[in-house]
């Protein structure tokens, strides 16, 4: 076994290290960790990465997805099952989301919630600094360390929630396959975000957390494909040998918000069976992948935003099936994200909004899913009120959905009522901005007409641009989408948005990149890929020989 000088001799750490982050995060022990993972696992998913781009040109070409036949034994076979709940994910009827910053941790774990994912992916921006505090906060908080003072005010974890129950447990999610961390090179090379998310918060926590009647739980965002998922059981696996702990002890859910993932549901939780908590229905992800993958194909053109619903034919249908794949694996089938956030100053307003919320969540609990999302801890007590009413137990895994039959034509029926408007053009052009305005100030998430917005939405807004453009759509008011009239659009909201924000503001920047991604020309995989080396802050090696 190669010595510890010998491995940090070919590590390179270009993003600043302070002594206290030495010391408890980027370790000797830790590096050496990330290094064994990078080493053992980037090859296979560099191999995966360029799958996907084999098989996006497969549907470019009319090679639309289907249930795969050669694992047909796996979805017909009844006998196997994911693992039982692990102590903390019984129960985890209202989750609530949020970065990982200091206030936002300590706030949804007072919050009166079940569980907590803490995220490094969607609502965080992957500047050095984010990703490193984030692990010390998630560090401090497991440990029951991270008080901290803000002016005048204390951030303090209470001992229980207010309804007398313990706090949350914690669920990390990092960031997916397709992202870099480019200030951690190994050999040469950047090492894998989801690596490096998993194996620092692995490493210094897994072990804690078993003492503390928890364990290493885990989302896992932006799945393409059941290979993708047994990547990451061969990643857990390897990581509990490592550390001496029992396999199995890692729980991990899978976000399927691919259209893809939504055919290998079955094999997705048959490769992580003994660490499967279940799967989540990520709707706006969703609906991205959905114009991502058929963007070329005109019969997959979407109508403004706010007509695509979880009832409309394909999000129903992809609803119906994970529900019963999971009930009939006897894992979780956990539902999506409420958006909405309290409109001060505007009762009406603010009623409606929570309505809307309220009726978000029954639907979910009536069709069977076994928790629900949140993004704000307002709207924590509304899920908590309709889960509790509709589900006195603390799940419906017993709720088999027998009656559910989705077929192919189901998951990609594109009968979706309603026009594209100009409004709905402007809405997505001040989403796109927004978000990428402060996604390059470091700031993931972000509230736009009264919805907290995250990289999924902002894809969303960016690819239905790009889709409609491709495809020369008219709007309700007879206008045909080119290019000329969305920059027109574009031009006018930026210089709107330019002469509200505070100094220091990066729309014009946001809109150089957006407007490249809207033509129906060039479209980047992913905008956090995109936009990524404008928020690195790469500097000299700070591992090339021992510190």
């Amino acid at each position: 076994m190669a010595s510890i000088d010998k491995i940090i001799s070919d590590v390179k750490i270009l993003g600043q290290v302070s002594s206290a982050v030495r010391n408890k995060i980027l370790t000797e022990d830790a590096v050496c960790f990330l290094t064994l993972l990078h080493r053992t696992f980037n090859p296979t998913r560099k191999q995966l990465l360029s799958r996907r781009n084999a098989r996006q040109g497969e549907i470019d070409r009319g090679i639309l997805p289907d249930f795969l036949p050669e694992t047909r034994h796996i979805r017909e076979d009844d006998t196997w099952k994911g693992a039982c709940p692990a102590p903390g994910l019984v129960d985890r009827r209202v989750e609530i989301t949020g970065p990982t910053d200091r206030k936002m941790v300590v706030n949804a774990l007072n919050s009166e919630v079940w569980t907590y994912m803490a995220d490094f992916e969607d609502s965080s921006a992957p500047t050095w600094e984010n990703m490193i505090n984030g692990q010390v906060n998630l560090y401090d908080a497991i440990r029951r360390q991270i008080d901290f003072r803000q002016g005048d005010r204390w951030y303090r974890l209470r001992s229980e929630t207010p309804g007398g129950r313990p706090l949350p447990t914690l669920i990390c999610r990092t960031r997916g396959w397709h992202m870099e961390e480019k200030h951690f090179l190994v050999d040469g090379e950047p090492i894998s975000a989801s690596l490096f998310d998993f194996g620092l918060y692995f490493f210094h926590n897994a072990q804690e957390l078993v003492d503390r009647d928890r364990g290493p739980y885990f989302y896992l965002p932006k799945i393409e494909s059941h290979l993708e998922a047994r990547l990451w059981n061969d990643v857990f696996n390897l990581s509990q040998d490592y550390i001496g702990m029992c396999r199995g002890t890692i729980r991990a859910t899978v976000l399927i918000e691919t259209i893809l993932a939504a055919f290998e549901m079955d094999e997705i939780i048959f490769e992580l069976r003994d660490h499967s908590s279940g799967l989540n229905c990520g709707r706006w992800d969703y609906i991205f992948s959905v114009i991502k993958k058929f963007r070329q194909h005109s019969d997959y053109v979407l109508p403004d935003r706010k007509h695509v619903t979880m009832t409309v034919p394909f999000m129903d249908a992809y609803v119906r099936l994970l529900i019963k794949t999971c009930h009939r694996r006897g894992v979780h089938a956990m539902g999506g994200m409420a958006a909405q956030i309290p409109i001060k100053g505007d009762m009406s307003a603010n009623e409606a909004a929570m309505a809307s919320v309220k009726a978000d969540k029954l639907r979910e609990v009536r069709a069977g899913h076994d928790g629900t999302w949140v993004a704000h801890p307002a709207l924590a007590k509304i899920a908590s009120d309709v889960f509790n009413e509709h589900m006195p137990t603390p799940n419906q895994l017993h709720r088999r959905r027998e009656d559910v039959n989705v077929t192919p034509a189901d998951l990609l029926n594109m009968n979706v009522p309603g026009q594209v408007t100009e409004e709905g053009i402007r809405r997505n052009i001040v989403i796109g901005l927004g978000y990428m305005e402060a996604w390059l100030r470091g700031v993931g998430c972000v509230p736009i007409f009264n919805l907290m917005e995250d990289a999924a939405t902002a894809e969303v807004s960016r690819s239905q641009l790009w889709q409609w453009c491709r495809h020369g759509v008219r709007t309700a008011e007879g206008r045909k989408v080119d290019p000329t009239y969305l920059h027109q659009l574009m031009d006018q909201e930026t210089d709107r948005l330019c002469s509200k924000a505070e100094s220091g503001h990066r729309f014009q920047l946001a809109a150089r990149y957006f407007g490249s991604q809207i033509t129906g020309g060039d479209y980047a995989d992913f905008l956090t890929t995109l936009l990524y080396n404008e928020i690195t802050t790469v500097g000299s090696p700070k591992w090339s020989s021992r510190l």
